[in-house]
């Protein structure tokens, strides 16, 4: 793992940690989140609003998340998958 991925895992972590898990859509996780869908989220010289994670990753997801790890692997892998990380 990267010290750019495991910085922005561990931001992610942070920052949905606090969702009330199962979260059935998108807009479930937009409560836990410090300033709404305008949080950003930087690492390793990139950054990212939950509202561009939530665009670029929209078809990747798989709702419902039973938790925030799994939540995170899959915006990890959505990424990944786009050259972004």
């Amino acid at each position: 793992m990267s010290d750019t991925e495991a910085e922005l895992r561990e931001e992610l972590t942070e920052a949905f940690s606090n969702a009330d898990y199962p979260v059935k859509n998108q807009m479930g996780l937009v409560p836990a989140l410090p300033n709404g869908p305008s949080t950003s989220f930087e690492a390793g010289g990139e950054s990212w609003t939950a509202m561009e994670l939530a665009t670029k990753l929209s078809s990747r997801a798989e709702f419902p998340y039973d938790n925030v790890d799994d939540l995170v692997d899959d915006v990890i892998a959505g990424l990944k998958d786009e050259d972004e990380l």
